[in-house]
């Protein structure tokens, strides 16, 4: 059992990698002036993944690192253990909004230039998911098929030899390769949110981050994200619970 102050900034600080990574590889490819510019989706689903992976190790020794609203909600479901869910859930919103500042931070230079030039790039896919075709019904539907996919497996993992969290770290980078698979295969037609905190609180500092042409939030789409993966990872953690 973490402690609920382990539990907060474990969670924080492991959320915080995650969007760095993550909302820092969307960057790199989007923004003019990158070196990475145009380098393509499968380096973006890489780039999510390694923020897994360094985003969990981090937080994995304080929280567990669950880094993820809907793995929390699906954890807390199969074991009935909802104690700490608020804790864990407010320390990833608040991680997720820092590491979306951390990345402006990063590319800050590019953000300007890209402000200041004829044809901005639009600047919110760089920290939230938008569908390809948008039709909420069908959006909400792929996410929680990709977030069962998700946290399934991911408590499976605990009842496989050697990738419980508590025996080994190789649980830890399955998962992350586990969300290098679900971007590749499963995140074409929303962009795999997969993760309320991970959509919802980049979303928000792009909203108030002081970005030269940044263009609107897409508040209207917010939702699809959010609610999605919650489902998703809800039905993972009745299935679980059933089924193992």
């Amino acid at each position: 059992m973490y402690s609920n102050g382990d539990v907060f900034v474990g969670e924080i600080i492991g959320t915080a990698i995650l969007i760095l990574f993550g909302a820092g590889v969307c960057a790199a490819v989007t923004l003019h002036h990158s070196k990475a510019k145009a380098a393509g989706w499968v380096v973006i689903a890489f780039g999510w993944g390694f923020g897994v992976l360094a985003g969990a190790y981090t937080a994995g020794p304080l929280s567990g690192g669950h880094l993820n609203p809907a793995v929390t909600l699906g954890i807390a479901i199969d074991t009935g253990d909802w104690d700490q869910t608020h804790l864990y859930i407010l320390g990833q919103m608040i991680g997720a909004i820092l590491g979306a500042v951390l990345c402006w931070l990063t590319y800050y230079a590019q953000f300007q230039a890209n402000g200041e030039e004829e044809k901005a790039q639009p600047t919110l896919g760089i920290f939230s998911t938008g569908p390809e075709v948008r039709n909420p019904v069908a959006n909400v539907v792929t996410e929680v098929i990709a977030t069962i996919g998700l946290v399934l497996p991911i408590l499976a993992f605990g009842m496989t030899k050697g990738l419980a969290p508590d025996q080994s770290g190789t649980g830890t980078l399955v998962v992350a390769f586990l969300v290098v698979g679900i971007g590749l295969s499963l995140g074409g037609p929303t962009g795999y949110a997969i993760n309320p905190a991970r959509d919802l609180g980049p979303r928000i500092a792009h909203a108030l981050l002081p970005i030269p042409n940044k263009g609107g939030s897409d508040w209207s789409y917010s939702w699809v994200p959010v609610a999605g993966p919650l489902i998703g990872g809800a039905l993972a953690g009745l299935i679980f619970n059933v089924a193992f």
